[in-house]
């Protein structure tokens, strides 16, 4: 898979320089209009994710027109299924700032990034900046096995790549993003450093409500008929979870034994509701209640932020917009 994509990422560019020359060789004696200057002259952003490209919106804010900011996961794809096309390759190769998460499920990017074009690009690893903080993936009792490590291969810790769920790590990321947007255009620097600071603020907001929330909950274990990616939310706030796979899983069934753990988990603790994430089709979470002793839990929906539309996106979705819906589902069924 690296040397297809190496070798994609080789086609790409020179089928892009040699449209380059001859576009030049064509159009030498043209002038250019003041859109095209302008249009050159924006700032170009790659994100992967759509917290990545939400935080970028909201740290350019008012100067958001002076800049080119693509979202590469935008058609629902989460982060553990995508691949990149060969436009997504060009963009990346030549843009002044590209983010992404940085965990196995980016393996490709580092292939996408020795063939950079622009050199004096910065580019922010999300699970890099936030360094010793970041945790391994956590296998709890009664999940479903993962597939076994092939006999002789040596076994790497995996961790887990959902950090954007976390409030306290946005607001990390954020600082960052900030940072390097100062020093690639101080010309706007007082703006980007004022947004981070009016975004800090809705953050540490809505961090405050779900502390509050949390300590004074009566139920605060968690039980999932799905993936987990949740960890480092439950790990802010105090609560323990038990679940069918782990946040990175590529499982869609799970076994009878993890089915009737979490079923009897479920009656130990008296909890009402078994969670999923979004675009769950709830077969598991449905089984896990079939099997309970009273059969009539609840299924609550929280939202990882893995697979927003462009269709969400213009519908006014943000990242504190789902973060505040996972807040008011934990409201109503931790109380």
């Amino acid at each position: 898979m690296k040397k297809f994509l190496a070798l994609m990422i080789t086609a790409v560019l020179t089928v892009f320089c040699f449209a380059g020359c001859k576009d030049s060789t064509e159009k030498n004696t043209e002038t250019k209009t003041n859109s095209q200057t302008t249009e050159a002259s924006k700032l170009k952003i790659v994100t992967t994710i759509f917290p990545e490209y939400d935080w970028v919106r909201e740290i350019l804010g008012d100067q958001a027109d002076h800049a080119e900011l693509t979202l590469l996961l935008d058609n629902g794809v989460d982060i553990h299924n995508y691949q990149p096309t060969a436009d997504d390759i060009m963009k990346i190769s030549s843009c002044d700032m590209f983010i992404y998460v940085g965990g196995e499920s980016d393996e490709w990017v580092e292939d996408a990034l020795q063939e950079a074009t622009n050199k004096d690009m910065v580019v922010i690893d999300l699970l890099d900046v936030l360094g010793d903080s970041v945790k391994e993936e956590e296998v709890k009792e009664g999940m479903q096995d993962e597939e076994e490590e092939e006999e002789g291969e040596e076994e790497e810790p995996e961790y887990d790549e959902h950090v954007w769920l976390s409030l306290k790590n946005t607001k990390t990321l954020c600082s960052k993003i900030s940072e390097e947007l100062c020093g690639i255009d101080s010309e706007n620097a007082e703006t980007y450093q004022k947004n981070l600071k009016a975004y800090t603020e809705k953050l540490d907001k809505l961090d405050s409500e779900y502390k509050s929330l949390t300590d004074s909950a009566k139920e605060k274990t968690l039980i999932f008929g799905d993936r987990f990616p949740f960890r480092y939310l439950v790990d802010d706030y105090g609560l323990d979870y038990y679940a069918a796979f782990v946040g990175c899983s590529a499982e869609t069934e799970a076994s009878f034994e993890t089915i009737v753990f979490l079923a009897n988990k479920a009656d130990e603790l008296g909890v009402d509701t078994i969670f999923t994430i979004e675009n769950s089709d709830k077969k598991i979470a449905e089984t896990i209640i079939s099997n309970t002793k009273s059969k009539n839990q609840k299924i609550a929906e929280l939202n990882s932020l893995q697979s927003v539309t462009n269709e969400q996106i213009d519908s006014g979705t943000t990242y504190l917009s789902v973060m505040q819906s996972n807040y008011d589902v934990l409201k109503d069924t931790l109380n």
